[in-house]
Order: structure tokens, then sequence, then C-alpha cells
């Protein structure tokens, strides 16, 4: 319905008050406008009116043609209200002023001849308040340097945002929020009694969409270009876990599902976790969750400790402009450039945000996080388990190969001992009989000498006995003198020569027992060496072995089910074929019955 320009205004003259009941002709849409410039709802009628008192004027725009005919003939062309344009001009005299209400009841029909239908513009959204249904918000605009260009205050009526908040909400993921750019179509609308205001009917969801994708897509260009994109990616993912660090909001859900399955790891003595919180969502998330993760990593390594074996960084599911938060440059950045493997668990598997993509590895909630990180422990315990039984097996053949070995090595030793004893005895019994051989001969050739010599002795005493009974009485004393020197020279000769005999003999017997006793304290110091070495060599076998026995992994929680016979039970199958079982845990044995029908 066309409305009549601002100039065309009737003033509050006593001929334009309404004395009886005015119906209006308000369309449904226009129903709040014209409630604010005070029509009142006639149940009976279904219909608007102008209650008795009220300036009929305010509401031209909704008054059937015969009543604005009647009104227009009625006021003289002196008494109607003056255009804004010459209201302006006449403000200062006071017989020719108009009243506020009516200076804003113009502006409201100028807004509303200029704006009959909605706008498609590009806003802000500042805050959102909800009451009765209807949804208010405030509005901004800033510029690239964050300067405020321009705020306003809007409303989505309740029938509505019932209608358009759920597409928008299926469409995007996303609700209406602080931060989130919308491109709304929006109606200028101006009551006097309240100012200007947005009425908003339409949201484009693909547009929000679009922003949130560049803002990533920004992000995402500038880290590539940088090089650092994918280099947390790109270190290797955790082996095995220790100790890691987690970067969650306070008492969160997805929190409580991920401490759930920690706390089982962590009363094991499987893992520890270290946790640091931050907000993440609202102006300044990201800055605060980059420094609680330098902080907590700058106190970990004053602890003394090593570097955790990753750090995780989880939240529960939420809107898509919640989750946009996340979508942070300087978080991503930092991310890349850490040493330490970063795991994720931010909202559903739907959900994706910039630093799900730089992480090291992406899990779709924050309990697959901690699904994931079992799955690792539980995978090397496996291969610890196969590695022991294989070492444990090797081991054994290596021992039951060493105790051959040594056995043989220990007979091959004793029998060469008893070769060399034997081989010994034998040459010490030759060399014995040799020296007593030489000793004999020896004995023999001096007798046979002596026996000459004293031959040779008599018969030159003989000689010179006759010599001397020829000679002169007196020179018999010289020779018997000479003949007893004679007779004492070969005594001491023959005495000399026995005597070095002996001595030589005993030297060499002497000599030949050292050489026997040498030769067997080193054939026995071989035998012990050899011993003492395959000993130690058995022993080393043996401690490995002992070493890598099961007590390492029952303690970290493990237990070794065996059955009657003490052999280990590897199958659920078997288990449930018997009738008791024994359970090997770190401390001790322990016997159980196995409930039948299970």
């Amino acid at each position: 319905m066309a409305r009549p320009a601002a100039g065309d205004v009737p003033g509050p003259t006593d001929t334009n008050l309404n004395l009886v009941t005015t119906y209006l002709e308000v369309p449904f849409k226009e129903k709040d406008e014209a409630k604010a410039l005070g029509a009142r709802w006639d149940a009976g009628e279904r219909k608007w009116y102008v209650p008795e008192g009220t300036d009929v004027a305010l509401f031209s725009a909704w008054l059937p043609v015969s009543t604005k005919t009647a009104n227009s003939a009625s006021v003289p062309t002196s008494q109607r209200a003056p255009s804004l344009e010459s209201a302006g001009r006449d403000v200062a005299l006071p017989k020719k002023g108009v009243t506020l209400s009516q200076l804003l009841a113009s502006v409201a029909q100028a807004v509303a001849q200029s704006f009959r239908s909605g706008v498609w513009t590009i806003v802000e959204v500042v805050e959102t308040r909800v009451r009765n249904g209807h949804v208010y918000l405030e509005l901004s605009e800033r510029s690239t340097d964050g300067s405020l260009l321009a705020t306003a205050r809007a409303i989505i009526w309740a029938n509505i945002a019932n209608r358009i908040l759920p597409e928008f909400e299926r469409a995007t993921g996303a609700s209406i929020a602080p931060g989130i750019k919308l491109l709304v179509r929006a109606k200028p609308n101006f009551k006097p009694q309240y100012g200007f205001s947005i009425e908003i009917d339409a949201i484009d969801p693909d547009y929000t969409l679009g922003d949130l994708e560049a803002r990533k897509r920004e992000i995402r260009s500038r880290l590539q270009q940088e090089g650092i994109f994918d280099a947390n990616k790109k270190l290797p993912a955790p082996w095995d876990f220790n100790a890691i660090l987690v970067i969650a909001p306070q008492e969160a859900a997805g929190l409580g599902d991920f401490r759930a399955e920690a706390k089982r790891l962590e009363r094991f003595g499987v893992c520890r976790f270290v946790y640091a919180s931050s907000r993440f969502q609202g102006e300044g998330a990201a800055r605060e969750i980059r420094d609680a993760l330098l902080n907590a990593l700058a106190d970990w390594d004053e602890s003394g400790n090593a570097s955790p074996d990753a750090v995780v960084i989880i939240r529960g599911g939420g809107a898509v402009n919640d989750l946009a938060w996340l979508n942070d440059y300087e978080l991503a950045k930092t991310i890349c450039c850490l040493r330490v493997p970063v795991l994720t668990g931010v909202g559903h598997e739907r959900d994706s945000t910039i630093i799900d993509e730089v992480a090291n590895t992406r899990f779709d909630t924050p309990s697959k996080v901690a699904a994931g990180i079992e799955q690792v422990i539980k995978r090397r315990v496996d291969e610890s388990r196969v590695n022991f039984e294989f070492v444990t097996a090797h081991a054994t053949r290596v021992g039951n190969a060493a105790r051959v070995l040594l056995d043989k090595g220990f007979t091959a030793i004793q029998s060469g001992a008893i070769r060399q004893v034997g081989t010994a005895r034998q040459t010490t019994s030759a060399l014995i009989g040799e020296l007593q051989l030489g000793a004999n001969l020896t004995v023999r050739d001096a007798k046979h000498d002596a026996g000459t010599l004293m031959t040779d002795i008599e018969h030159k005493a003989y000689q010179l006995l006759a010599m001397a009974k020829r000679d002169v009485p007196s020179a018999f004393a010289g020779i018997s003198g000479g003949a007893g020197n004679v007779v004492k020279t070969a005594r001491a000769l023959t005495t000399t020569r026995l005597e070095a005999i002996h001595d030589r003999t005993s030297l060499d017997v002497r000599r030949s027992k050292e050489s026997i006793e040498q030769g067997l304290q080193s054939v026995a110091l071989s035998a012990q060496h050899q011993i003492a070495s395959a000993r130690n060599r058995a022993t080393a076998v043996f401690r490995e072995v002992a070493g890598q026995g099961p007590e390492k992994t029952l303690g970290r929680g493990f237990a070794i089910v065996r059955d009657q016979r003490g052999q280990p039970v590897t199958s659920a199958a078997d288990a449930k074929s018997m009738v008791e079982l024994e359970i090997e845990l770190r401390d001790g044995r322990v016997a159980v019955g196995v409930k039948q029908g299970w």
C-alpha cells in the first residue's frame, strides 16, 4: 500500500484526534510497525484500530480509502503539519514547530517509503539475545584494520526466526553468534518510540560458508608460502606413548570423555598425561590456546623431564562458527613449528579446522584421540609380547646349543687334559729313566776311571818304590812324602769328579721335575681358563634370558593366563573349555574358576 510523503503528515490538531473507533488495513508483515505507533488489536473484528484520542494521521498508511478522503477534507491546509524541510526552518518558532513524535513519524514514513523491501547486506554479529522467540542482534562493520565503520540494531521476528534459522544452521552447521559474518536481507525500520533498527527476513548460508572457507584458505596459503604448512605432519608419528601434554577447555564434555580413557592408562602406569586449559571460542581464544601450549611446554622443559611424546589439542562438538575461532594464523603457525607431533580431536567427524589440517594426526573426536593412543600402546605391547616369545624361544635354543657346546668343550678339555697329563707322565718317566741311565753310566765311568787311575797310581807307586829301594835310603822319606801327595791328589780328584757327577745328576733331575710341574700347571691353567670362559658365556646367555622375563610386561598392568599344567593360554576358546585357570600378575599368581556358558 502506498504511504504518504513525509510532508503530507497532518499535525496534531483537534480535528485529527480520533473520537471513534477507526479500523486499519494493516498487512501482517507491518503489524509490528502499526503496533509501535499505538495501534491496538480487536480480537472480535480481527483488525487493528486507532484508539480514541490518538492522532489518526500517524496511521494514514493503513487507513481505508474512505477514511483518508474524509480526514483530508476535514483538515484545513493552514492547520496541517509542515514538511520536514519547512519544519527544520521553523523549529525556532514555538507556535509553528512540530512535536518530536511528528518529526520521528515523518522519518519513519521516509524510511518506509525508501526501503519498501529488504536489501541484501553484509554484516558481522557483535551480540545476540533471544526474548519471547524474537532474536535481537547488534551488528557492525569494520575496516580491514579493525576500525568501526557502522553499527545497528536488528531483529528477527519469532515467526521468521523459526523458519530461517533452522535452515541456516542445517546448511552451514553454524549458529548465529558473536563474530560470525552474514549476508542478510535487511529492511531498515524507524519507530518513534524505539529509534532505528533493521528487520531481517532472510540469510544466505552460502556467503557464511564462503567466508569461513576463505579465512581458512588465506591461512593455508600463507603457511604454504612460508614452507611450513606440513612441517608438523612430516614428523614421525610417536612409536609409543609415555608422556602426553593435553590442551583442552576446562571441564568440557569432550575433555571428560578423553580423561575417562586416559585415567585407565595412568592407573596402570602405562602413560602420563599433563593437562593445560584454555578458552576455545570467543575473541582472543586462539591467542590463549597458543599461550597455554607454549607455557606448558616451557614448564615441561624446566622440570628436566624429556619432551612429551605428543601434544593433544581437543574440544567437543559445537557450531561451525564456534570452531571457527580455531582458524587462526598464529595458532596454526605455532603448531607447524613445534618439534613435537600434535594430535587433534576437535568437534565431530564433519568438522574441520585449520589446526586439523596442519596437525601431525587428526582424529574425529576427543574420545577417538584417546582410542588412537591406546591402540598404539596396545600395538607396542603385542609386538613386545611377540618379541619376548621370540627372544625366549631363541634364548632357549641358544642356551641349549651353548649347553651342548659347553658339554662338548668340557669333554674335549677334560680329554685333552687327561691326554696332556698322560703324555707328561710318559715324558717324565722317560726323562727320569734317561737321567737314571745317564747317572749310572756316569758313575760307572767314574768308577772305571778311578780304578784305572788307582792302577796307574799303584804302578807308579811300585816303580817309585822300587826306585826308592834302589836309591839311597835317605831318599826314602822324600819318596814316601811324594807318594802320599800323589795319593792324596788322586783321591781329591776322584772325590771332586764324583761330586760334580752327583750335582749334575741332581740338577738335571730337579730341572726335569720343574719342567714337568710347569707343564702340568700350564695344562691345568689352560683348562681352567677354557672352563671359566665357557661358564661366563653360559652365564651371560642365562642372564640375557632371565633379563627378558615377563616381569617387565607384568609390571605394566598385563597378566599371563596359564592352564593347570602351567602352559600359557592364548585364546578365549581354549579358556572356555577349561574348569580352572591360573593368572600370573606382577606380584604373584591367582587361581580362578571358569564360568561356563559365557
